[in-house]
């Protein structure tokens, strides 16, 4: 109690709680009261945003940092902001790290090797980098079609990575020791027709039968001049990465280029699809070998 007898805490229960909304901030002076209208004083604040950090390790762990609009780039033809490039290195790496995987067998090979460590983390950066080497071009320039195909049809054009796909996809050889991934893709913006879109979706898996033909050639003449077992190896990953990444492109499920070429026309869709897959079997199965053996008899 105080001293007239009250209690205290029926003052706080007597309070306006609301008068303080009638009351001006401090750097507000009162109204004049001469009729003369006041000039509007607007105080203007500018917030900086600071981007994501340009580390593309960081959006293999958190998804949320592809999730940002991207900026429509209307300059140079041949324009790869950051954020592309730092995807497309994610995806690169990440690609080699699970075909690395598959070849020493996945997790079930890495713990029956019966090999050091040493060796076993030696062998893995060996034929990673010779995977980055012999198949970055076949993904590489397989997005690159896509884009600057759309750019010459005026579209917006940046290739994104998908860190879900690449993380499930290196689980995945690591489980089980065999490559399924979903890197990413080519994202376009812009007024298009079917056939504009079916064109650009055809450019990738062409990018790699251009490529795979270029490396059939000077593959057969590299092994004429040297059996190296690592030229081998390396002609053999360059011919079987173009050819099933063609293949595979073109069935006609989902995202995938094949759906968007059917969808513009048949005929060139089941030409392309046949060939693709019928050029995938020859190289897996061998049958292309002899061809390959008569260009290197030329040396």
């Amino acid at each position: 109690m105080d001293r007239k007898g009250r209690d205290p805490r029926i003052n706080a229960l007597e309070e306006d709680f609301f008068a303080s909304a009638n009351h001006q901030p401090s750097n507000h002076s009162r109204a004049r009261d001469d009729g003369a209208r006041r000039q509007q004083h607007v105080r203007v604040v500018f917030q900086h945003h600071q981007g994501p950090s340009p580390a593309f390790l960081r959006g293999f762990m958190n998804p949320s940092y592809y999730s940002a609009p991207p900026l429509h780039h209307k300059g140079s033809f041949w324009h790869f902001s950051r954020k592309e490039i730092n995807d497309l290195t994610l995806a690169t790496l990440a690609f080699a790290l699970a075909l690395a995987l598959m070849r020493v067998g996945g997790m079930y090979g890495i713990l029956n090797s019966g090999v050091s460590p040493f060796a076993l983390i030696l062998e893995m950066a060996t034929w990673g980098t010779l995977y980055i080497f012999s198949l970055g071009p076949a993904f590489l320039l397989h997005e690159m079609a896509h884009k600057f195909l759309a750019r010459h049809y005026g579209c917006w054009a940046e290739f994104r990575a998908d860190p879900s796909g690449l993380r499930m996809g290196v689980l995945i050889a690591a489980l089980l020791g065999i490559v399924f991934m979903a890197p990413g893709a080519v994202m376009v913006a812009g007024n298009i027709t079917r056939e504009q879109n079916g064109k650009i979706a055809l450019a990738g898996p062409i990018s790699n039968l251009v490529l795979y033909s270029i490396g059939f050639v000077i593959g057969g003449l590299l092994l004429g001049f040297s059996d190296s077992a690592i030229i081998a190896a390396f002609v053999q990953a360059w011919l079987w990465g173009n050819s099933i990444l063609a293949a595979f492109n073109m069935i006609p499920l989902g995202p995938l280029d094949g759906l968007k070429v059917k969808r513009w026309s048949e005929p060139v869709f089941w030409i392309f699809f046949v060939g693709t897959i019928g050029l995938a079997f020859g190289t897996i199965s061998g049958q292309i070998t002899p061809y390959l053996g008569l260009i290197s008899s030329l040396i």
